[in-house]
């Protein structure tokens, strides 16, 4: 029987709001952990970045939308282990950004309205996110 490991991967995801106050999703691709899931977009925190420096560049990287910064909100921060890793997830609400998300690496992108992530198929580290979500908005 293996060890858990005790090193825990610092994560940045955002939950982006369009003006419709839709909430934009990718899909994990197949080949990739938890593939095939739907995720609130966003990376690993690289040792040199903050949080929100890392949000802004793996949003870039992975969607080609600039977030303004200022305007980023802490929303909620979870520990999950999963058999294979320890996540810390560090979650941010954006609802400031320029240009139009696009999947940069080939994964598909939807904006889906709040009541419709409770059907969607998530990594059960993001499962507190949409409660909080959900609890925001009664």
């Amino acid at each position: 029987m293996s060890e858990v490991s005790s090193v825990w991967i610092h994560v940045v995801a955002a939950v982006i709001y369009n003006s419709r106050q839709q909430i934009l999703l990718a899909q994990r691709p197949s080949h990739k952990h938890q593939g095939g899931k739907w995720e609130f977009p966003g990376g690993k925190v690289e040792p040199t970045e903050t949080a929100t420096i890392a949000l802004k560049r793996e949003l870039f990287e992975e969607l080609g939308i600039e977030a303004d910064l200022p305007s980023m909100q802490p929303l909620i921060e979870i520990r999950h282990i999963y058999p294979d890793k320890n996540i810390h997830l560090d979650v941010w609400a954006v609802s400031q950004f320029q240009h139009e998300p696009v999947g940069k690496e080939g994964q598909d992108i939807a904006w889906f309205e709040l009541a419709e992530l409770a059907s969607l198929d998530f990594p059960a580290a993001n499962q507190p996110i949409i409660k909080k979500l959900l609890a925001l908005a009664s």
